[in-house]
């Protein structure tokens, strides 16, 4: 009984499978209803502005009927108005669509500025041979053309980090998107307002290219770079900078500023600003050494470390200035031994002071003296050698 039963399934499945395909091929045939030339459009009511240029897409659609050449034309064109038809980019006066197939054309509009701003109705036409007699083989497409004053430039400017913080050491660079909300393509210029000795200038938001102006589309906005650079003696506190974006008659401005925080600044020196000293090889001599703070911010954790010739030995007493305020100074001790083999003269020692990033150095004149008591050893050697001399001579002068 089952295997019965799967065959009778499989006979019915067998028979409703052309019925459905059946169905569903009629379903997608187009309907045969329609016939006859139609001129259409997707907009058949527009709004141009006077000075202008508007091109307005059309489509000859052919339901059914032979191939045949129809002429083109436009009627209700006012007075100082250009309407020509478009095929393919070029102008053209007449077209031939196959059966059922459509051409693709354009009217284009040239409106003169002192175009009066009333409504008209413009008609485009599609004629074959014998269409006057009327019949299928004409078609008409009245098109509405409202006209309107030109609106006025538009443009705004905004930035996300409108105010940032650093050090007269950083680059601050802001990113602005300037939008252009008028009715037409725009060529925006820009310029930054800031303080005396700042210096400003705008780049591409992902190029290193300076710029002055930028053209954007109508509706369409561009992102741009601004980087200020403070001076580098500039004084803490909170400088504002504006921009302004200019296009024809539309400006728009935007306030930025920079928070600029207080940098120490150090200087090393001798005492008096005296950079000499005198040492003896393989003696210690004491170097008094100036570290000044002519920053706008303390200098914390100062230390300092001396680039010595080979074989000397640098110590500073203190190694480290826990913290050092503007404008003033502390005075520290270098200790510095020559190597015993160092010969007199005059050698440099460069002696560097380092404060979180900031750091600062000065070379020193060390003259070198040998030691006196080297000196009087060396005396008192020739001083034997002379007796030793004296002696050989009186003895074998006896003789």
């Amino acid at each position: 009984m089952r295997a019965l039963d799967i065959a009778r399934l499989v006979v019915a499945v067998s028979l409703l499978a052309p019925a459905a395909h059946i169905a569903a091929a009629h379903a997608a045939d187009p309907p045969r209803d329609i016939k006859g030339l139609y001129l259409m459009t997707d907009y058949p009511a527009i709004t141009v502005r006077p000075g202008t240029t508007s091109n307005i897409p059309l489509r000859l659609q052919n339901y059914g009927l032979g191939p045949e050449a129809y002429k083109l034309s436009v009627d209700g064109v006012p007075k100082g108005w250009t309407a020509t038809i478009l095929g393919g980019g070029q102008p053209v006066a007449a077209a031939m669509p196959a059966p059922d197939s459509a051409v693709s054309l354009q009217l284009r509009l040239d409106v003169p500025k002192n175009a009066d701003l009333s409504s008209q109705t413009l008609t485009v036409k599609a004629e074959g041979q014998g269409s006057n007699q009327g019949g299928s083989n004409q078609a008409s497409l009245p098109l509405a053309v409202a006209l309107a004053k030109e609106l006025p430039a538009k443009l705004t400017v905004a930035t996300k980090l409108p105010e940032l913080r650093g050090s007269p050491k950083s680059n601050f660079e802001y990113t602005l998107t300037i939008k252009n909300d008028a009715g037409r393509n725009l060529t925006a210029s820009f310029t930054a307002e800031a303080p005396n000795n700042f210096e400003t200038s705008f780049t591409e938001a992902y190029g290193t290219q300076e710029l002055s102006a930028i053209p954007i589309e109508a509706g369409q906005s561009k992102d741009i770079k601004l980087k200020v650079r403070p001076p580098s003696t500039i004084d803490a506190g909170h400088f504002p900078v504006t921009v302004a974006v200019q296009a024809e008659d539309a400006t728009a401005k935007t306030e930025l500023a920079l928070d600029i925080v207080g940098q120490p600044q150090l200087q090393v020196a001798g005492r008096d600003g005296l950079l000499s000293a005198r040492a003896v090889a393989a003696q210690q001599s004491s170097v008094p050494v100036v570290v000044t703070n002519s920053g706008t911010a303390p200098a914390e954790n100062v230390t300092l470390n001396a680039s010595a010739p080979t074989g000397w030995k640098v110590t500073f007493e203190p190694n480290t200035i826990d913290r050092l305020v503007p404008g003033k100074d502390a005075e520290v001790q270098a200790l510095i031994t020559p190597s015993e083999k160092s010969l007199a003269g005059d050698y440099m020692v460069s002696v560097n002071a380092t404060s979180r990033g900031e750091s600062a150095s000065s070379q020193f004149r060390i003259t070198v003296a040998t030691s006196t008591v080297w000196g009087m050893a060396g005396a008192g050697v020739i001083g034997v050698a002379l007796l030793l001399m004296l002696g050989a001579v009186a003895r074998f002068g006896r003789r």
